[in-house]
């Protein structure tokens, strides 16, 4: 074992063992309300810089007005060459993410769930030319995504106080330290050299920048005109999150995305 992997190993365990500590220190939610948000005047301030910094990478908003205009036509518009690039920018980045997936399947007893996930890994990165296109959906394929957030909730840690992160966005205590053990978690982290890691990781980046500006519309409905853009950001999180967890009925939940086109 060389001294870099060594210092690798080490830092890696020091870094588990912080997160392990904020899982345990995570406040249960109170039992007398839906939110549990003690930091709210720091999460408002990076509430807005995000908006700020989506507002740089995201198409003007002209479009969505028009269409959004209670005066507008229902219709949907013609995709353009943009929009297409767009589209395979999101795709190729979400399959780099279906190794850290698996791994994340397999520490949830998911079996199943995890031989599907690596088989649309293996179909798209290769029929797919890298996940430009996705023939394994059209096999059957359609995956789920997952995190270790998510591995977390299953081991039966409490979801901790609402935090909103620098460029990430809304999150809980429970996801965000779980966003820490998932970089190290990533399978290409381990197989690709330096430099390959890095060009997959800025493509994962791309393809989250990809995702921001492709629901910006419906962000920009569903968000930004609501009288108090924050607390719907963090009503609309909360709701998915805990629906994706399987913590939300159905009844309960109002996806607000269900329309938008993959």
């Amino acid at each position: 074992m060389t001294q870099t992997s060594a210092l690798r190993r080490i830092g890696a365990a020091l870094a588990l063992a912080a997160v392990l500590a904020v899982v345990s220190a995570c406040s249960p939610r109170p039992a007398d309300t839906e939110t549990h948000d003690p930091f709210e005047t720091v999460n408002r301030t990076w509430f807005d810089r995000n908006l700020a910094l989506a507002s740089a990478v995201q198409r003007p908003s002209d479009t969505a007005d028009a269409l959004h205009s209670a005066d507008a036509p229902t219709m949907t518009p013609a995709p353009t060459g943009g929009d297409v690039l767009q589209r395979r920018v999101r795709r190729f980045g979400s399959n780099l993410s279906h190794p850290r997936y698996v791994v994340n399947d397999l520490l949830q007893l998911r079996p199943d769930r995890a031989a599907e996930n690596a088989w649309r890994f293996v179909i798209n990165s290769t029929i797919g030319l890298g996940g430009l296109f996705d023939p394994a959906a059209a096999m059957g394929l359609q995956g789920r995504p997952t995190d270790f957030g998510e591995t977390l909730h299953r081991w039966g840690a409490n979801e901790g106080a609402y935090v909103v992160l620098p460029f990430f966005g809304p999150s809980t205590e429970r996801d965000a330290a779980g966003m820490v053990v998932d970089l190290m978690l990533d399978p290409l982290r381990h197989v690709l050299p330096g430099r390959e890691h890095a060009a997959a990781s800025a493509a994962r980046l791309a393809g989250r920048l990809a995702d921001q500006a492709a629901f910006s519309d419906v962000i920009d409905a569903n968000v930004m005109r609501s009288e108090d853009p924050y607390v719907q950001a963090r009503l609309l999180f909360l709701q998915a999150r805990r629906h994706h967890l399987g913590m939300e009925s159905e009844d309960d939940f109002i996806d607000p995305y269900a329309d938008f086109p993959d």
